[in-house]
């Protein structure tokens, strides 16, 4: 499930392109005044479905993200006058459109984070047009995260497994 295919199927999807959406924790409030955020939102369960399967297959049981199902596409510092400039022109360009996407169902995971690969054109046009580059972590749907110690344990547990291809029962 999390090792690399040599089958890279994608699957189309689509979401409307939400700047600047509502801050969720005191983190969020805390970084608004320098990072800016764009989201591609899902407007379905899509994580709630691959997490089943990770709790079905692995008795894994994730937090789910705390946007629901979205993709980001900007989560970065922004604070000089021509990145602010740049990122209000893409802003008003693409706030508020349904755009396509693709991804993977290879659910990748770095033991604490499971997510699916995605691809979006229009994703990086924005990040092109803003001037910000490559995002750090790559483009890609949230599933959930392991926050439990004990979940964590068994998430980084769960991961070494299917990274050593050793059965799992």
């Amino acid at each position: 499930m999390v090792q690399e295919s040599n089958l890279n199927i994608l699957h189309k999807s689509f979401g409307k392109i939400e700047f600047d959406p509502i801050d969720k924790t005191k983190k969020h409030i805390y970084q608004s005044d320098w990072k800016k955020t764009a989201i591609i939102h899902l407007d379905c369960d899509i994580h709630l479905y691959y997490s089943w399967f990770l709790k079905k297959r692995y008795n894994l049981i994730l937090n789910e993200p705390l946007r629901n199902a979205h993709v980001t596409i900007i989560s970065d510092r922004i604070d000089t006058e021509e990145l602010i400039d740049k990122y209000i022109e893409c802003k008003n360009k693409w706030n508020n459109k349904i755009v396509e996407f693709e991804y993977s169902v290879d659910i990748r995971s770095d033991g604490f984070h499971w997510w699916l690969p995605v691809t979006s054109v229009i994703g990086q046009q924005i990040r092109n047009d803003a001037m910000i580059g490559d995002p750090h972590f790559g483009f890609h749907l949230n599933i959930g995260n392991a926050m439990q110690p004990l979940m964590k344990q068994h998430s980084e547990y769960i991961l070494g497994l299917i990274k050593s291809e050793l059965p799992i029962s």
